[in-house]
């Protein structure tokens, strides 16, 4: 029987207006010099300000949001230097995935002589760091779908080869999470639909991936049959706390469970996120029925308990017939060339880069680069397999 390592010790505050609490989490991490990262579209509003100023009676607090949807080293690398001149202890990451992987990026490679890119998600290249001068995180998602705050990795872009890295810590993970739904209510139907089929793919390829997990099989089925509740809900009116508050649940267990792994959907993403900007979320919705149907013959009886415990017909077309419903509800691209240009695209190099991606070697179904090509024109034409 092959070994597997089991992580799950987040401590998480959840309720309306717990983002209150934020400087009882900072005492509770013994902070008195925090960082604050997030959003550059954040700073003015009113909730980041509160904030803010709560914290500058009982902190020396500095702040940093110079970095972009889809950050890059050079992002983490200069909030590394504000942290490092301003003599900071700790780092408060507030914002949506971005805001949440470049602060985790920040307090983890303050304390770190190599380059980022020496701790990619790559066997155990993060025993090459030192873990003693990993600085505590607090982290506050505003969004409902990457769930950074309870993962152990951030997605990164190397500018210089253009692909989206993930750098990998066990001790990545924030020492405190606040998941307030009051954070979320203004995020428009767009986004909230995005996001949440980002959850939803990170708990479905969690579920689906190969190896021993019944831990993350559990949270990550949890997870889907809340998105499944209250996704459309959301949408439908931002104000509604407790399905903003179950998406914000489902978020954080997606990438709770996905320790056990994640797929193809992932592979095929990460790429066009790099090259093209194209929102994480949004690509992965895209690819999902693509990957689903491409993966078929290896997911189908794990498909079958899924909708056994959503109350659908036990059948893989059904299943992918409410995947289908729902990205139309949402608004969501059937196709990418729906929102790519496609002579842009070059399928050799995607594939290549695809193929390469640490999500591969988890999907259900063993790749080669020719899988990722044909994955990419069938989502490219709209055929399903």
């Amino acid at each position: 029987m092959t070994n597997y390592n089991w992580n799950y010790p987040t401590t998480v505050w959840v309720g309306k207006d717990r983002a209150k609490d934020l400087d009882k989490a900072c005492f509770e991490i013994k902070t008195s010099k925090p960082l604050l990262v997030t959003d550059r579209d954040l700073i003015s509003l009113e909730f980041i300000k509160d904030l803010v100023n709560e914290l500058e009676k009982k902190f020396k607090l500095c702040i940093f949001s110079n970095f972009s949807g889809n950050p890059t080293g050079e992002n983490v690398d200069e909030g590394v230097e504000v942290f490092k001149n301003n003599s900071c202890d700790s780092v408060i990451a507030i914002g949506g995935g971005s805001a949440l992987d470049v602060g985790k990026a920040i307090a983890f490679m303050s304390g770190q002589t190599r380059p980022i890119w020496d701790f990619e998600d790559i066997g155990d290249y993060w025993k090459r760091a030192d873990e003693k001068n990993i600085s505590p995180i607090i982290a506050i998602p505003t969004t409902a779908g990457t769930g950074s705050e309870t993962g152990r990795a951030s997605a990164i872009i190397n500018s210089k080869t253009g692909i989206k890295k993930i750098i990998f810590h066990p001790k990545f993970l924030p020492s405190i999470v606040i998941l307030d739904p009051v954070l979320t209510k203004d995020l428009s139907p767009r986004l909230t639909g995005a996001t949440g089929m980002d959850a939803l793919a990170h708990n479905l390829e969690a579920f689906c991936a190969p190896g021993f997990h019944p831990m993350a099989d559990g949270i990550a089925i949890e997870g889907i049959r809340l998105i499944k509740k209250s996704l459309l809900k959301a949408v439908k009116d931002g104000s509604d706390l407790d399905a903003r508050s179950d998406l914000l649940a489902a978020a954080s267990m997606g990438s709770t469970a996905f320790q056990k792994g994640l797929g193809a959907i992932h592979s095929l993403s990460h790429p066009l996120n790099a090259q093209f900007n194209l929102h994480h979320g949004l690509s992965n919705a895209i690819f999902m029925p693509y990957v689903l149907t491409f993966n078929k013959e290896n997911i189908e009886e794990r498909i079958i308990s899924i909708c056994d415990y959503l109350n659908l017909s036990k059948s893989f077309d059904t299943f992918l017939e409410w995947i289908l419903k729902l990205r139309k509800e949402l608004n969501i691209p059937h196709k990418l060339s729906d929102v790519i240009e496609i002579n842009k695209m070059n399928l050799d190099d995607l594939s290549k880069m695809a193929l390469g991606d640490p999500s591969t070697s988890s999907n259900p179904k063993k790749l080669n680069i020719n899988d990722m090509k044909v994955m990419y024109e069938h989502s490219i034409s709209g055929k399903l397999f």
